[in-house]
């Protein structure tokens, strides 16, 4: 993830999804996009980040943004 922390400025939180994708991988990664305190109003996004097989970003996308203290009902 080393590629994508460089590329966006941005340190992974969480890793919330992972499938294979050809060569590679196609993972879901949230990241703290805005910090803010209390820490719950943060701004969170979701990534999807494509990686070779060595781990190098092939690219990636922001899918959602939410507030940390969002959960899904779903």
């Amino acid at each position: 993830m080393g590629d994508f922390v460089e590329l966006t400025g941005l340190d992974p939180v969480a890793m919330t999804g992972a499938r294979p994708d050809g060569d590679g991988w196609s993972l879901l990664v949230d990241v703290t996009e805005l910090a803010r305190i209390p820490a719950t109003s943060s701004v969170m996004a979701t990534y999807r980040v494509d990686v070779d097989s060595s781990g190098h970003v092939i690219s990636y996308e922001r899918l959602r943004r939410f507030s940390r203290n969002a959960t899904d009902l779903t």
